[in-house]
């Protein structure tokens, strides 16, 4: 997808926030800093759309982004980041909850895991929760510019190793510096929104 217009349309907290235009939307999912904001800027050729911080725990609310007039990308608070207190995890907890089991246009969820690391407690529980609720899973695995190629197969061995992957669920290495895997990851998400 060619992308010439995109928009931050609400920073929502509760459904009756949500947008109603009845157009689909692709959740992204991940800890916070894992690079979903840099994911979103890199997929549409904008810098700055989606805020992206060095203080992890920055995203709060639901974010929705309107993408081409077609679809949403929604960026989700990050989790596993310490410096947030128990009753605001929780309500988070909930509200994601409720926004990824509730949304009848959501087509898709980006999981998004850092390709260096091995996927942590947080990012097996987001895959095991959306693979409950039967919900459509892309593992973009970002940040794969700080490995050399000749590592990658080894690292995304122990990203699905770890997650457990479902074999039926689609998996993409990406860049937000070099572009690596974005053409890949529009395939897929233009796929589920079936535009």
């Amino acid at each position: 997808m060619d992308v010439h217009k995109a928009d931050i349309v609400i920073s929502a907290v509760a459904p009756a926030q949500y947008p109603s235009t009845g157009l689909p939307e692709i959740a992204l999912a991940g800890r916070s800093n894992v690079g979903k904001s840099s994911f979103i800027n890199r997929m549409i050729n904008r810098k700055g759309l989606a805020r992206t911080s060095s203080k992890p725990g920055k995203t709060q609310t639901l974010n929705f982004y309107i993408i081409q007039d077609q679809f949403y990308f929604v960026d989700v608070p990050g989790y596993g980041y310490a410096k947030v207190s128990k009753t605001e995890r929780a309500k988070w907890g909930q509200m994601l909850e409720t926004y990824l089991t509730k949304r009848d246009t959501l087509k898709a969820v980006l999981s998004v895991v850092d390709l260096r690391h091995a996927p942590s407690k947080e990012d097996v529980q987001m895959y095991q929760f959306l693979k409950y609720y039967d919900l459509p899973v892309i593992v973009v695995a970002t940040k794969a510019d700080k490995i050399p190629r000749s590592k990658w197969n080894k690292h995304i061995k122990i990203v699905k190793d770890t997650l457990e992957f479902d074999k039926n669920d689609e998996f993409v290495m990406f860049s937000s510096e070099t572009g690596e895997g974005k053409d890949e990851a529009w395939r897929l998400i233009e796929k589920y929104l079936a535009l």
